[in-house]
This record gives structure tokens, sequence and C-alpha cells, in this order.
């Protein structure tokens, strides 16, 4: 069993839910607190030993790749005015020399194209695959324990969450089968089944291990949901000739691609911040205390008001 080295993270995506901000900034470059969305994927992946980051990006992702360079203009200027704080903080985020890639998506054909656009920085070996639109708060990382979960199965793993049994046919839905160490084997998968028609109420929540050969499959995977290449159909026929586990997360995943989901993650990971959750836990009460409910700022207005 290959140790997982190497991580791909799809970065391609026009993030048109969050319009207009998009049209000039990466969605993953949005800031949670004070760090854009894709170093908290990044910091993940790292946490759970990855050695090597890949990048699938498209055009005007440039700055994505910037990111993760040395700013020689800014460390000369922190250099000269003695800001060693914010020099170790820089410092700890930057990937060493050869250990970012970064590889283009030319053509928005779906996660399973962009997985596939990774094959040949990836090799012969099992990878991590990280959805940057979710980031996921707990003392441990998701990866991290996926890792762990791994290297007592090996095949194939995917993190996975409870939703309500009624919504079922919003996501990937897999079969609970017995159970493995931290996780359970997975006797099956259904994209966006009926509740009556569910396996179980456990839905994949964007990590995955896969093992290379998802790449031979995705070469000549037609196109299904949304005439786009699609990973749930991939992992399906993968999983005929694979064991494929599960690792149940029970932190908190924000998904950072709703507007919703997006708010929601500064709050919680604000609040998880020493230096800063007082004061906001304080201005939020606040908020809540003063603020008008959108029903009656929207309502007709009273001759007596």
């Amino acid at each position: 069993m290959r140790k997982v080295r190497k991580a791909v993270f799809p970065v391609a995506g026009l993030g048109t839910r969050f319009l207009p901000a998009t049209k000039a900034i990466p969605k993953e470059m949005l800031t949670v607190v004070d760090r854009p969305v894709i170093q908290y994927v990044v910091d993940e992946a790292r946490e759970a030993g990855i050695e090597h980051l890949i990048f699938v990006t498209g055009r005007n992702k440039g700055v994505i790749e910037d990111y993760f360079d040395i700013q020689v203009e800014l460390v000369n200027t922190l250099t000269e005015r003695n800001k060693t704080t914010e020099l170790k903080l820089l410092d700890s985020l930057q990937p060493t020399a050869g250990t970012a890639s970064f590889t283009r998506q030319q053509a928005p054909l779906g996660l399973g194209h962009a997985v596939w656009c990774a094959r040949d920085l990836v090799g012969p070996e099992p990878f991590a695959l990280l959805l940057p639109d979710m980031i996921m708060q707990d003392t441990q990382g998701c990866l991290k324990r996926m890792v762990e979960l791994y290297e007592q199965t090996g095949g194939n793993v995917v993190s996975v969450e409870q939703c309500d049994p009624a919504e079922t046919h919003k996501y990937g839905i897999v079969g609970k089968g017995g159970d493995v160490g931290s996780g359970f084997r997975i006797d099956g998968m259904v994209e966006k089944p009926k509740a009556e028609e569910a396996p179980s109420n456990f839905f994949i929540s964007g990590r995955y291990i896969l093992q290379p050969e998802i790449f031979d499959i995705l070469s000549t995977q037609e196109k299904g949901a949304g005439n786009e290449i699609q990973l749930t159909d991939g992992m399906l026929k993968l999983a005929k000739q694979q064991d494929f586990f599960a690792y149940p997360f029970t932190g908190r995943t924000f998904d950072c691609g709703s507007k919703e989901g997006f708010i929601q993650a500064n709050v919680a990971f604000a609040l998880w911040r020493h230096d800063i959750r007082h004061k906001v836990f304080d201005d939020l009460e606040e908020l809540m205390r003063t603020v008008e409910p959108e029903e009656r700022r929207t309502a007709p207005r009273s001759a007596a008001e």
C-alpha cells in the first residue's frame, strides 16, 4: 500500500453563485476572517501529511498561483520594518520550492474532467482530492483521519456526513456496510436518490482518497448530469473493481460556494479565534438585537410610522 503523498485541488470553477465579486476575484481567494478559503483546505491537506499540492486551474486564476509564491517586495518591506510576526506567519503558510504544481482545465467539463487533468502530475499512486468550496472545522482535520483509515483499509476512502433523510435527493448517497476501524465499508453509491430509494442518509462531503485507476476510467467516461464528466460516475465504475470505505465526519462543514455557507464560515472561524472571539460575539449579539427582520423592513409603513 503506497502512502498518500499528493493532493488535487480543482480550482477552475467560475464561481457564478458569488457574482459580481467573482468576476475579478477567484472564489477560492475570498477570505474567511483573514485568509483565503483555499488556504484552509491546503492547511487540512498539509496536516494530513500531503507533500505535493496540485492545483487544477482555469483562466483568470493566476492570483492563486501568485498567492502560493513568495512576494519579494512584501517580504523586503516587512523585513525593513521588523515585522517579525507577519514574516513568521507568511513563512508558515508558504509551500517549499517544488511542492506546488499548477495545470489548466481549458474547458468547464465537470469535476471528473478536472481530476483527469491532474493525471500526469499525480502519476501511478493514490492521491487525495479536496473540493475547495468545502472547508471543515474540527479539532483534527477530516483528511488526516481519512488517511489513518486508509492506512488500515487500503482501497478508496471518501468522507461522508449524515443529512436529513428527506434531503437525500440533493446528494450522492452511499450504502453502509460493515464497520471498519473509524469508518465503514461502502456497499453502494447512488447519485441524488429519492428518500424512499436511498440506501442510507450518508452523503459524500467533498474529501476523497482515490487510487490512480480512476484516471483510466475518466479518460473514457461519457458525459453525465449537466452534460459534464461526473466523478461519481467514474467512482461507480471503480467500485466494481476496488473497495470503497467511508469516514463519517462529525465536525462542521461549510459550503463556501454559497452565500449562506460563506457567512457561516466567517462567523464560526472568527469565534474559534482567541484574539477576536469575544469582540465578535458581543457584536453579533448587538446585531441580532438591533437589526430589523426582513419582513419588517419590507412591509408597508403605516401613516402613524
